[in-house]
C-alpha cells in the first residue's frame, strides 16, 4: 500500500469508510500523486475511485464475460488482484485481474480503458495476473503472472503486449508483491513460496539474492523500500505450529543480508507494510481471520509528527461526567413481539416443572387412586376400570374360543344386518360353509 497522505488520521477514517461501504473486502489502496483521490481494489471486477473525504467519484465498467478475446471487452470480467496509481500522472492507473490481463485506465473516463496488456504464456489460456507495479518514473510496468513468471513492459510509442523483460519460473508459487528501486535497475519480488528475491534487471538469468523461510499466507503481502533505499522490508505470516507471531524483516540493500526482525503481532500475521518517506514512520497491518490492526513504528528522534503527537500526550483522566448509565426501558403491556424475553435459566426451570412440556412420565399410583386417577387396585388403566364396572370384561374371557364367541352372533347378524350385507342382499349368493372333518373341531 502506497501512502502519500499528509494526515494519518484521515487515512484511518478512509479505511473505516471503505470497510463499511464496500461489499467485498478491500485488498489494495493507492493514492494519487496529488493525494486528493485514491484507488480502491476489491474482490469485484470493478475498481473504484474515492476522494480524500471518502466520497465515491466513479467505478470502472465491467467487461463482457462471454467474449473470448480480452482485448475486445471494455473492462475486466473477474476479481481484481492489484492496482496502482501512476507515480507521475494523476489521470492514469494500472490494474491487474484474475482474467489474465493488465489494463491502463483514465480516471476521467470510467467506461473504457486506454490499454490492454495480455501477458506472454507458454500455451493459450487464461492465467491470472496476481500483482502489478509501476517503476518510480512511470515508464515501466511489471506484472506477476500465475505461472510463476515476472514480465516487464516499457511504455514507448507503438508498444504492445510482448514483454521487454521475461523472467520465466521466477517463483514456484503465485507472486504477491513487486517493487522497483528508484533507479529502475533492481526489482524485489515476494511470493507464496515463502521467499523474497532480489533481481538485477540488467542480468535476469538468476536472482542476485534469495531470502527463504519467510512464510506467506496472504495474497496482499508486499515488499517495500525505505525512503533512502538503504533497507527493504517485508512481513511474515503465522504458521500453524509456530510459536512466534508475525514478524517484520529488514534487509540491507547493498550487502543483501538480514539486518533485524521485529515482532509486530503475537498471534496475527503481518500482511502489508509501508515506510512513509516524509514522516519516516513504518506502517504495518497485521491480523488473522477474526481481527486485525495497524501498527506504527517510529523513532523518537528521527520521526516527525503523526504518531509522535499521539504518544506525547498523556491519557485523559476520566471524570464523573463521563459516566453514563445504560438506558433500560420496561414496557410490560407491549405486544408479545416487543416484550423482553425472560432469562433462559428461568424458562428452563419453568419447563421442567411443567409435566406436559418436559414429557415427564406419570408414576403409578398405589391404592384406590386420587385426583381423577385410578389406582392399581381397580386396574392400572381407566378404560380397563370402566369395562369392568360395566360388566363387559368377564373373568373367563381368556378361556373362550374366539370362533365360538363370533358365531354366537351369526343369527342376529343374519336377521338384522346393519353395514355391508344389506347392499348385496339381492345380488350376493347365499354363502355355504364347508363342514370341517377335523376331529378336534368336532369335539
Amino acid at each position: 500500500m502506497r501512502l502519500f497522505s499528509k494526515d494519518m488520521l484521515r487515512l484511518f477514517q478512509l479505511l473505516q469508510l471503505i470497510t463499511l461501504a464496500l461489499g467485498p473486502p478491500s485488498s489494495n489502496l493507492s493514492w494519487s500523486p496529488s493525494s486528493d483521490r485514491f484507488l480502491c481494489v476489491t474482490g469485484s471486477a470493478q475498481a473504484k475511485i474515492y476522494d480524500r473525504d471518502g466520497l465515491t467519484l466513479g467505478e470502472f465498467v465491467k467487461g463482457d464475460m462471454y467474449i473470448r478475446d480480452l482485448k475486445n471487452t471494455k473492462g475486466h470480467i473477474t476479481g481484481l488482484t492489484c492496482g496502482e496509481w501512476h507515480p507521475k500522472t494523476k489521470e492514469t492507473i494500472l490494474t491487474s485481474f484474475e482474467d489474465g490481463s493488465l489494463r491502463i485506465w483514465d480516471v476521467n473516463d470510467f467506461k473504457s480503458q486506454k490499454q490492454v496488456i495480455k501477458p506472454k504464456l507458454a500455451r493459450p489460456g487464461r492465467i491470472p495476473v496476481t500483482t502489478c507495479a509501476w517503476d518510480r518514473e512511470g515508464k515501466c510496468i511489471a506484472g506477476g503472472i500465475g505461472d510463476g513468471s515476472i514480465q516487464i513492459w516499457t511504455l514507448k510509442p507503438g508498444w504492445g503486449s510482448r514483454p521487454d523483460i521475461y523472467i520465466e519460473k521466477s517463483h514456484s508459487d503465485d507472486i504477491t508483491g513487486l517493487k522497483f528501486s528508484s533507479d529502475g535497475k533492481t526489482l524485489l519480488s515476494r511470493s507464496f513460496d515463502g521467499s523474497l528475491k532480489v533481481w538485477d534487471l540488467r542480468q535476469i538469468k538468476a536472482p542476485l539474492k534469495v531470502f527463504n523461510d519467510l512464510p506467506n499466507n496472504y495474497a496482499q503481502t508486499n515488499v517495500a523500500f525505505s525512503p533512502d533505499e538503504q533497507l527493504f522490508l517485508t512481513g511474515t505470516s503465522v504458521e500453524k505450529e509456530s510459536t512466534t507471531g508475525g514478524l517484520l524483516c529488514f534487509y540491507d540493500s547493498s550487502k543483501l543480508e538480514l539486518v533485524q526482525r521485529v515482532g509486530i503481532s503475537p498471534s496475527g500475521s503481518v500482511v502489508q507494510c509501508a515506510w512513509h518517506p516524509r514522516l519516516n514512520q513504518i506502517f504495518a497491518t497485521s491480523g488473522d481471520k477474526s481481527q486485525g490492526g495497524t501498527h506504527v513504528l517510529y523513532d523518537p528522534t528521527l520521526s516527525e509528527r503523526e504518531a509522535l503527537v499521539c504518544v506525547a500526550r498523556a491519557p485523559r483522566k476520566k471524570s464523573v461526567d463521563d459516566f453514563e448509565a445504560p438506558l433500560v426501558i420496561h414496557n410490560p403491556h407491549a405486544l408479545p413481539l416487543f416484550r423482553d424475553q425472560p432469562s433462559r435459566k428461568r424458562q428452563r426451570e419453568k419447563i421442567l416443572k411443567d409435566p406436559i412440556k418436559s414429557h415427564k412420565p406419570e408414576l403409578p399410583i398405589t391404592g384406590p387412586g386420587h385426583g381423577g386417577r385410578v389406582g392399581t387396585t381397580k386396574g392400572s388403566l381407566l378404560t380397563q376400570y370402566l369395562l369392568k364396572q360395566g360388566g363387559m370384561i368377564k373373568e373367563t374371557w381368556m378361556e373362550e374360543d374366539p370362533r365360538e364367541a363370533i358365531l354366537k352372533y351369526a343369527d342376529v347378524a343374519a336377521k338384522d344386518p346393519k353395514f355391508i350385507a344389506p347392499a348385496y342382499a339381492q345380488t350376493q349368493p347365499e354363502p355355504v360353509f364347508a363342514k370341517s372333518d377335523s376331529e378336534d373341531e368336532e369335539k
